[in-house]
């Protein structure tokens, strides 16, 4: 089973007893916030749930020469971001015990 942004957003107006278009407002802001503090390099940590942050990785001195298709070779950018997600003990221990 997955859950995408429509399920989610029936989901949650059920529960609530909200308008699905408010429920979807709320959500794609929040998706916005969330990308915006991501882009700035921040951190995002939800209780009991998880945390996200960007972090700027250096590459290695000598991080090798990509070659296109079109035989254009590029050098990779010394730094990168990643996006790296962590949940809570909490989910972790439903994750390892629920079956």
């Amino acid at each position: 089973m997955s859950l995408n942004k429509n399920k989610m957003v029936r989901e949650i107006g059920r529960r609530t007893r909200l308008k699905n278009r408010d429920v979807q407002l709320v959500l794609e802001t929040l998706i916005d916030v969330w990308t915006e503090e991501l882009v700035a390099g921040g951190r995002i940590e939800l209780a009991n749930f998880l945390t996200m942050e960007c972090r700027e990785i250096e590459r290695r001195a000598n991080a090798g020469i990509l070659k296109h298709s079109n035989g254009n070779k590029v050098v990779p950018n010394r730094y990168h971001r990643r996006i790296l997600v962590r949940f809570s003990k909490h989910i972790r221990q439903r994750l390892n015990t629920d079956e």
